[in-house]
């Protein structure tokens, strides 16, 4: 995108923030109670209550006091205070009959219930002992907690207890850059200590319509490199996160502009012909439905080599059904000169296509849809494969087709009889089992005197 177009985006952004408003300040907690489900508001009420008995103060921070301020709905509760949280959640769960799972190393605990799940973090603090590397954590006040995040615009707190109830904690100008558009960072080594900050800011800034501040986005170009700090398993999770979004072709393609991909691997790429199959995918006109993830990942398959999806599903740590998608469409992109030939019958493309995985098929009948194979692939996935004989092995036996590889065999050639046209009926199933029986019809692959 060009930095004239990024321009025009961020001033319709900053017009329409203008013209909606932020939620004032004072607003917030009423906001927020309207919002919440009946389950996690009396979860939230009994918590609260808990920390006011211990006269503990504890805050709504991160993406819920973001997407509060932005007005989008229900939000994510994620509660932060000074000291241990194990003590309170403890007597929350006890309290709503529900139980508590804690994870020692970031000193939060989840409380959970039938129709509740609330998390309770320790403020902390974080150092990084090298690019990359989990941080080392300590106990801290809640400002130094706001410290340590991405954005500005993940780094306020909102006191919903105690003495500072209501106070809007902002050490950042987090609401500034709400009303201004704008993803920044916090410090010039945001993007050194985790690089996975550089595909949340792209996700942030094509969910949300902003724009990439301009020392973060030279920060972000500069420190590329460090993506080759993450392990595999935090890069597929960032980047799961941004296929899970409402439009992730939007996020894809600033990825591409940016050099992100590429930083990936070098063959990851993404373009406006596959933005248009990743649109495809979510079936307009058909009840929403998000598409799977893998799905997607195949759809970037439909621009890989065999050699270049096998190295990126180990540099990202796949699993056995990701590694599928993306690695099958990379191998069925090899077939589409095959599936192009006017001279191929319904039954040789159902063979073939079998062996490969279903998501793959899928996604290069979205990718090549307006192609002869499109064509192939679309009536293999609407048709084809659910084409079946009305003949079963009991019906066989019945007209003494013996067991075992002979019965295979006329089973497929019966399948491919009804693919091809040439068998229409029950009749004319019987009529080439007689065949096969008289010696007339040979099977492929029956084991001679069956």
């Amino acid at each position: 995108m060009s930095s004239a177009c990024r321009d025009g985006r961020k001033r319709e952004t900053q017009r329409s923030m203008r013209k909606k408003g932020l939620i004032r300040t004072a607003n917030l907690l009423p906001r927020l109670w309207t919002g919440l489900s009946r389950g996690i508001g009396q979860a939230v009420d009994v918590v609260l209550g808990l920390a006011d008995e211990e006269s503990r103060t504890l805050f709504l921070v991160g993406g819920g006091l973001r997407d509060l301020m932005l007005g989008r709905g229900q939000v994510d509760i994620d509660l932060v205070g000074e000291g241990e949280m194990r003590s309170l959640a403890e007597a929350a769960a006890t309290a709503l009959g529900g139980r508590w799972v804690e994870h020692r190393a970031f000193g939060t605990v989840t409380v959970e219930g039938q129709d509740f799940r609330l998390d309770l973090a320790m403020a902390r603090a974080e150092t990084y002992a090298r690019p990359g590397a989990l941080p080392w954590v300590r106990p801290a006040s809640i400002g130094e907690d706001l410290a340590r995040r991405d954005f500005t615009i993940n780094a306020m707190a909102l006191a919903l207890c105690g003495r500072q109830r209501g106070q809007l904690l902002d050490p950042f100008d987090g609401r500034g850059d709400i009303a201004r558009g704008l993803v920044r960072v916090l410090h010039d080594r945001s993007f050194i200590d985790d690089a996975t900050r550089i595909v949340r800011a792209v996700r942030y800034e094509t969910r949300f319509g902003f724009a990439i501040e301009e020392k973060t986005l030279a920060l972000l170009k500069r420190d590329l490199g460090y993506v080759d700090t993450i392990s595999g398993a935090r890069l597929q999770h960032d980047l799961l996160r941004l296929l899970a979004e409402d439009e992730p072709e939007k996020g894809l393609l600033r990825c591409q502009e940016l050099g992100v991909l590429a930083a990936i691997h070098k063959a990851l790429r993404f373009d406006d012909e596959l933005a248009v199959a990743f649109r495809r995918a979510r079936r307009p006109g058909q009840a929403p439905a998000p598409p799977q993830p893998e799905l997607y990942l195949a759809l970037l398959g439909t621009r890989l080599s065999p050699a270049d999806a096998g190295a990126i599903a180990l540099r990202l740590a796949l699993s056995k059904r990701q590694r599928q998608a993306l690695e099958g469409a990379a191998e069925l992109g090899q077939l589409l000169p095959w599936l192009s030939r006017a001279d191929i019958r319904p039954s040789q493309v159902v063979e073939r296509l079998e062996t490969y995985p279903l998501l793959a098929v899928d996604a290069w009948a979205l990718a090549a849809q307006q192609s002869a194979a499109g064509e192939e692939l679309g009536r293999y996935l609407a048709e084809w494969r659910y084409v079946k004989p009305s003949l079963d092995g009991r019906a066989l036996a019945r007209l003494g087709v013996a067991r075992g590889s002979l019965m295979g065999g006329v089973l497929r050639l019966l399948k491919a009889a009804r693919l091809d046209g040439q068998a229409s009926s029950r009749q004319d199933e019987v009529e080439l089992v007689r065949a096969v029986l008289a010696g007339r019809v040979e099977v492929p692959g029956a084991e001679a005197g069956e």
